[in-house]
């Protein structure tokens, strides 16, 4: 498609030269973009395509060169980019050194936070605006864009409680389609269900209310007849209620389509003294129609081809291996089926976590809490205190939200709760909102935990039945790649608590992986046997408790240790190793760690990332090479 608007607009000033035929003929353009786009690569799909008339309406009302606006949650940021400038440059989009598929402050001054974890907009906005009047700056208008999936998170319910409390001018946009990523769930659901239905309502229930506490009352046919229409009018305007009695004054539901009516709310809220919430209701997918019928599917699907008829044909995946994500459903279902105490939490990630058989087989058994981490992790708590078997099944990243509660709750209470961490370590495209890289050195604080993670296929489906029935908290990652199974010269070893696997024992270098990169060191070893190096790798299992007896076996007779982990150094894996060597009395000059480096980690492919960070075959080679070289060994053995 040839684009005739898109490629206009290099700010969102230019939005105001056009006619409201040409904003319509913009939106067109700018869902055609996105189709473009996920015909190459997987990205954020449906919550884009919902969005796109709003974010127009947004440009063409407010100026946000010099107002305030933040994306709840990012992933719907596709159009904003387009709108602001960088349309040349969306085809790179999730690509390494390309756009980031979140808000990026240092893409754009229009993007103000990287906003990858739901429920913060309120909070960080309230506070953009309460320094802006401070600073005397209060003619800044504050917009945020809350999703209805985010809305149950237990931080919007605080920056509401303060915003009505600071009585400050704050715009909320409750952009209501029904979704998270999944279908919303729980109270507010229905809820926000029921004020969709609702007739339009521009905010005046406190006027009313006002007004009919002042009349008087004259008998009691009077009274019951006053009683009736407050009633009625409780019933009429309830769409809003409960915002307006959290301190919001309620507008809506509006269209979320129809532009001109957009405009036209978004002029009239614009200047209302005080927090405000105006209630839009949109179609997640809105323009292509699979994505309308599927928007769990199309929330990030894999390149489709399109159909004459605007139907999209899945690309074959040429046979890959299962991904960890598969293994560890299935897994958990067969446990399930074993045990009726098994019980799984997530927060509304049922798709992302592949449980959606484990939904449907065990409805009374699977809970998704929507986008509420904490509270899942002290459910999970209560469950496991009455005698259940609690599996949270949560992203690594989005498994920090409830940092607290895996102290207070469940280590200290030394409770049988499994986290089992999806997407821990690199998770590609998606960037340094969702790499998963701090589980290990966060979850080994704590006193009771016992730390896990598999080497591979094999070892995750021994690990789950084992997490279920130890007697104690459990943290268990793996990464969002393909599942490989490696071979071992002897049979499978069972997994025992803080009990290492050995592979294969090497006199000179000893690899001690801990994680998914296993295979990668096993081909690094391959490569270096042949070169004529005594190379080995351990397969550690566990961080905590630490197999100290062999790992402190290689560090006391080999050249060379090397650790290996797609976690932060910082307090991670290699950590625990120095610091066991360290109270053994051990030297350490022999051993190296290899992870992540002291920053945040850019977007782009996993094996990518991987390899510019040393973290694969070709580095780890490099990198003993390099030690041992430098520690003056033969290097007729090693290779230069």
């Amino acid at each position: 498609m040839e684009y005739e608007l898109l490629p206009m607009i290099s700010s969102p000033q230019d939005l105001k030269t056009l006619t409201e035929a040409q904003h319509e003929k913009l939106a067109a353009e700018i869902r055609e973009a996105l189709c473009q786009i996920v015909e190459t690569k997987p990205a954020h799909f449906a919550s884009n395509l919902g969005v796109v008339e709003l974010c127009i309406a947004l440009h063409l009302v407010f100026d946000f060169s010099k107002d305030r606006l933040i994306w709840d949650t990012g992933h719907q940021i596709y159009p904003h980019k387009m709108v602001t400038g960088r349309f040349p440059q969306f085809r790179t989009i999730r690509d390494r050194n390309g756009l980031m598929g979140f808000p990026n402050p240092n893409e754009s001054p229009y993007d103000l936070f990287m906003t990858g974890h739901a429920g913060a907009s309120v909070s960080t906005v309230l506070g953009m605006k309460t320094a802006d009047d401070l600073l005397f700056e209060d003619d800044r208008k504050a917009v945020a864009v809350l999703g209805d999936g985010a809305l149950p998170s237990g931080v919007v319910f605080e920056a509401f409680n303060n915003a009505a409390g600071l009585n400050k001018d704050l715009l909320v946009i409750l952009n209501d389609n029904k979704m998270g990523i999944c279908p919303r769930v729980g109270g507010l659901a229905e809820y926000l269900d029921k004020a969709r239905a609702a007739p339009f309502y521009n905010g005046l229930k406190k006027d009313i209310a006002w007004v009919l506490n002042k009349v008087p009352m004259v008998g009691g046919s009077t009274k019951k007849g006053l009683s009736n229409v407050k009633d009625a009018l409780k019933t009429l305007l309830h769409g809003g209620m409960l915002f307006e009695q959290m301190g919001f004054r309620y507008v809506g539901p509006v269209d979320g389509h129809d532009l001109k009516s957009l405009r036209k709310h978004l002029e009239m809220v614009k200047d209302i003294k005080g927090p405000t919430l105006l209630h839009v209701f949109t179609d997640k997918g809105k323009g292509f129609q699979p994505a309308c019928e599927d928007p769990v599917k199309f929330h990030s699907p894999s390149p489709f081809d399109r159909t004459e008829e605007g139907f999209a044909i899945p690309r074959s995946k040429g046979g890959k291996n299962a991904a960890y994500t598969d293994v560890a459903s299935e897994t958990i279902h067969q446990q399930m089926l074993k045990d009726d105490k098994v019980v799984v939490l997530t927060a509304a990630m049922c798709a992302g976590n592949n449980l959606g058989k484990i939904r449907d087989e065990f409805p009374e058994r699977f809970f998704d809490t929507g986008i509420c981490e904490a509270h899942a992790v002290a459910f999970a708590a209560g469950m496991a205190k009455s005698g259940m078997k609690p599996i949270v099944d949560i992203y690594s990243t989005f498994l920090q939200r409830s940092f607290d509660h895996i102290f207070q709750e469940v280590a200290l209470q030394n409770l049988p709760v499994v986290f089992c961490m999806d997407r821990a370590g690199l998770c590609g495209p998606d960037g340094p909102t969702h790499h998963g890289l701090f589980d290990n050195t966060y979850m080994r604080a704590f006193p009771n935990i016992t730390v896990m993670a598999p080497g591979d296929s094999q070892d995750l489906e021994a690990m789950i039945p084992f997490a279920t029935n130890h007697d104690g908290p459990i943290s268990l990652r793996f990464p969002k790649a393909n599942a490989e199974s490696v071979a071992r010269e002897e049979e499978f070893a069972p997994i025992e608590l803080g009990k290492s696997e050995v592979i294969r024992w090497g006199s000179e270098v000893m690899i001690v992986s801990f994680g998914a990169l296993l295979p990668e060191c096993l081909k690094a070893v391959e490569k270096l046997q042949k070169d004529g190096l005594d190379i080995g790798v351990i397969n550690a299992r566990f961080l905590r408790p630490l197999d100290t007896e062999v790992i402190l076996e290689a560090v006391r007779n080999c050249e060379l240790v090397v650790t290996v982990e797609e976690n932060t150094l910082c307090g991670g894996f290699g950590s625990v190793v120095l610091e066991a060597a360290n109270d053994a009395g051990l030297s350490t000059q022999n051993i190296c760690r290899l992870g992540i480096p002291d920053r945040f980690i850019e977007h782009g492919d996993r094996n990518e990332l991987l390899a510019e960070l040393g973290l694969n075959a070709v580095g780890f080679i490099r990198t003993i090479r390099e030690r041992l070289s430098n520690r003056q060994v033969n290097e007729s053995g090693v290779g230069a």
